[in-house]
């Protein structure tokens, strides 16, 4: 019974050392780090030229009414939309009928003056030897003098008839005064027309004017002479050349823009009138600047922020941004060549986040996170 009894209290008594002991024992800890997927790209510095870029769209170089200049009935049209015109040829006749017999007359008249005016200085001549021998009154030989300055006068009346009638006749043939092509015919044969009808509309197509508007911000830039490059939607794969011709001397006040014109060679013709253009002006020559992937931008209001890794860590940095070129765009300060920048899994970054810089994924997407191997604390 006594041995019963020491066996007990030296369990009861070793128990407390025991838990003492085992508590005193180093265990090892482990503890999951989790790691951000990111893939990077580096700042690049390459020589790109400044530009502003706008849209704007494509106008005839002239735009002309031609007109009639007499009345009478079309007697013939000799083209239709689309004609190409040269300078000088004809787009229509008036009938000339009433005109060529008008002109009969005028040259009756003229000649009915001419022999009028003869006879008149035929009897001036002897009425003026007569008067030196006092043959004939004074008041005999005013009378012939003022008829032969009145022959003189309807003469020349008659002669400027005749001239105002052959210039209808003229008139009759509509002519094209540019080299074009007709944009709209408006009047079709056997229609009668007065002076002044718009009979067609033509319009020369090479070169061709572009316009567009540029923001005031951009204002100061803007010269003279200033290379352009155009794109359309008809021909997606192509690009355009021009060059700045005309800046306009005033803003609109409602816009805030200024509105530029630039002439666009069209020797093919493949550009037409009223084409929608996204323009491309450029202000500068090449210039070396830093640029970055557009995707690794991150926007907050107006602010601008990109991560860059150095040593495996995240590094948050607000910057400045430029022009657009393609998948690229210029940072005017916050990033310097050659820095890695994240262009993806950056939404998941924080300042100082601990990364793996992972290869593209096939599916062009990379993870947010990915556990890394753990580590041992003590």
């Amino acid at each position: 019974m006594k041995k019963n009894l020491l066996w007990r209290l030296v369990v009861l008594l070793s128990i407390p050392l025991f838990l003492t002991s085992a508590g005193c024992q180093k265990k090892e800890i482990k503890t999951e780090v989790r790691l951000v997927n990111v893939q990077v790209k580096p700042a690049e510095k390459r020589a790109v030229r400044p530009f502003i870029e706008a849209v704007g769209s494509l106008n005839a170089y002239e735009e002309v009414t031609v007109s009639a200049e007499v009345e009478g009935m079309i007697k013939d049209v000799k083209v239709q939309e689309g004609s190409p015109v040269s300078k000088g040829m004809t787009l229509a006749h008036v009938d000339d009928t009433d005109y060529n017999l008008e002109q009969k007359r005028a040259q009756a008249a003229v000649r009915q003056g001419e022999a009028t005016l003869a006879n008149t200085k035929l009897e001036y001549e002897r009425k003026a030897a007569l008067h030196k021998e006092e043959l004939v009154t004074k008041q005999q030989f005013e009378d012939v003098e003022t008829r032969l300055a009145l022959a003189q006068a309807e003469l020349e009346r008659s002669r400027a008839t005749l001239s105002l009638v052959t210039q209808k006749i003229t008139k009759t043939r509509v002519a094209s005064p540019i080299a074009c092509v007709v944009k709209e015919k408006k009047v079709s044969t056997g229609d009668f027309v007065k002076s002044g009808t718009p009979l067609f509309t033509i319009i020369q197509c090479n070169p061709l004017k572009l316009h567009f508007t540029v923001p005031e911000r951009d204002v100061g830039k803007l010269k003279k002479g200033q290379e352009v490059s155009l794109k359309v939607d008809a021909f997606p794969d192509r690009q355009f050349p021009g060059k700045v011709s005309i800046i306009f001397p005033s803003l609109d006040e409602r816009t805030r823009t200024l509105k530029v014109e630039a002439l666009v060679p069209n020797n093919e013709g493949v550009l037409k009138p009223g084409l929608f253009s996204k323009v491309t002006l450029y202000t500068g020559e090449p210039r070396d600047t830093v640029l970055v992937p557009i995707n690794a931008l991150l926007y907050e209001a107006e602010k601008v922020r990109v991560f860059t890794i150095e040593d495996e860590t995240a590094r948050e940095k607000r910057i400045t941004i430029g022009n657009k070129y393609g998948e690229w765009v210029e940072v005017l300060s916050g990033v310097k060549e050659g820095e890695q920048v994240v262009v993806a899994g950056h939404q998941n970054l924080s300042e100082s986040a601990k990364v793996r810089i992972a290869q593209p994924a096939k599916s062009g997407q990379v993870p947010a996170e990915a556990p890394a191997k753990s580590r041992e604390q003590k």
